[in-house]
């Protein structure tokens, strides 16, 4: 298989398993799931899907001398993405850890087509859930992994925020020391950083981004309630759940699904909220790779981007009261 990757370049895939894997139902259902959930459904984000970001973490892994274990660890580890991604976490109340797909993955992963596909490659899928011992592909934040500079890179040129010769230049100083991902220079490391916290802000933890995520999770919720749709529907994609959803005769659901809309405004209004919500904050400190072979975080070089990323959390930080504008009111 030829993957020719905006992030990466093209890349050859010759490996048995990687081609079984690839082409499984689970895999391929990823598809359909995409990584901003509502706001890519409705055309607020790029259509990012977490198959684009699963294979992107893969290639990177491969790309900087993982081994074969550890890029199956790659592609499958956002295998078990509820439709709408994380969407679901706030159906669940876990706006600021949105770690519900990490507590399903085994459960999930035992009812697929992926145990059965790596059982016939001598593969025991049960070795592939624990993602922290893959540190290519996971690190405790706020450090660099695979996931999180594939997801990012993937993310700051559809927000507008890198052109592809920044991108190309960020992945050129990627490298590895003491079995991490590092950067070469501060110079790139500074860029990360920075452009880090600015997709946070425009997008991940963006206020306008934040509501609509919390409108669509209260319809999901509603719809939970009226028995219309199960947990288990968390893992069809994003179009069917949605058409599931809309289907249903409800004023409550159907009110909630029509405010899920690019004309919705969210306004900051601590009087009279329509809600209060929170959610996880994201800013990377990435480590710089010293010419004695130690790893030293940026903040520890830079006391300005130490200060700045501070700064930013703080500001970020606690629940966010919204009132919500729907067209027919402005």
């Amino acid at each position: 298989m030829q993957i020719n990757d905006p992030i990466y370049g093209p890349t050859e895939i010759d490996e048995p398993l990687l081609l079984d894997l690839l082409h499984s139902h689970a895999v391929q259902r990823l598809h359909g799931v995409l990584q901003h959930g509502i706001t890519g459904l409705i055309g607020l984000t790029q259509p990012i899907t977490r198959y684009d970001h699963s294979v992107g973490a893969m290639l990177l892994v491969r790309r900087l001398g993982g081994s074969l274990r550890e890029q199956i660890a790659a592609l499958l580890h956002d295998i078990s993405h509820t439709a709408f991604s994380h969407v679901i976490d706030y159906v669940l109340d876990d706006h600021d850890g949105q770690s519900f797909h990490d507590e399903m993955k085994e459960s999930y992963v035992a009812g697929t087509d992926l145990p059965g596909i790596l059982a016939q490659h001598a593969y025991d899928w049960t070795d592939l859930m624990d993602e922290t011992t893959f540190p290519l592909l996971e690190q405790p934040s706020p450090r660099l992994c695979a996931d999180r500079i594939d997801y990012f890179l993937r993310d700051c040129i559809g927000l507008g925020l890198a052109a592809q010769a920044e991108v190309d230049r960020a992945v050129a100083d990627l490298v590895v020391g003491n079995g991490r991902i590092a950067l070469k220079t501060v110079e790139v490391a500074r860029w990360f950083g920075n452009t880090f916290m600015a997709a946070d802000d425009a997008s991940w933890a963006n206020f306008r981004e934040v509501g609509l995520y919390e409108l669509t999770a209260q319809a999901i919720r509603r719809g939970l309630a009226l028995g219309a749709i199960t947990q288990a529907d968390f893992w069809l994609t994003d179009a069917v759940l949605w058409q599931k959803l809309d289907a249903v005769e409800d004023h409550d659901l159907q009110t909630l699904l029509a405010q899920v809309s690019l004309s919705t405004q969210f306004v900051w209004d601590e009087a009279s909220p329509t809600f209060c919500v929170s959610t996880k904050l994201r800013a990377v400190d990435p480590d710089v790779l010293g010419e004695d072979g130690e790893l030293r975080p940026l903040s520890t070089l830079d006391p300005d981007f130490a200060n700045r990323r501070e700064a930013y959390l703080n500001r970020k930080q606690g629940a966010w009261p919204m009132r919500v504008i729907v067209a027919e009111e402005k």
